[in-house]
């Protein structure tokens, strides 16, 4: 099975939002947000995005100014920007990478699970615990 990758070439400008369901280079602009959950997005060395973005791998090459949100992982190379708010539960900044704004690496916490015995029954009960930390009644 192939996958697909896309390009935004380096002539190319984008102002509004951009999704889909493939891998993405982007080596020109793009400005407005760019969600692509299941995917990677790579901001070439020629690219620059103004955009929030969302997908399930980010690498940067070049410049970003916006919010990263990245299931698996934000990767900043050598040379690439960022400026703006990242979540992702692995991040790598390059020896070179300019960054500025926060990290949080919380990961998804699993629902808890708990032994119970009611009435000589074995029981598996299992509370979710929301990515916030705090506790649900159930």
């Amino acid at each position: 099975m192939r996958e697909e990758h896309a390009s935004i070439g380096k002539s190319i400008v984008i102002k509004g939002e951009v999704s889909g369901s493939e891998d993405l280079t982007v080596e020109g602009q793009v400005e407005g947000k760019i969600e692509l959950r299941d995917h990677v997005l790579t901001v070439g060395a020629t690219g620059h995005v103004h955009a929030d973005v969302a997908a399930k791998s980010i690498i940067v090459l070049g410049q970003v100014r916006g919010n990263l949100t990245a299931s698996e992982k934000v990767d900043i190379r050598d040379k690439g920007s960022v400026e703006g708010d990242i979540v992702a539960p692995r991040v790598a900044l390059a020896d070179g990478a300019d960054f500025r704004g926060s990290i949080d690496m919380r990961r998804k916490e699993p629902a808890v699970t708990s032994d119970w015995t009611v009435g000589g029954l074995k029981a598996d009960v299992k509370t979710p615990t929301p990515a916030n930390g705090e506790r649900v009644s159930v």
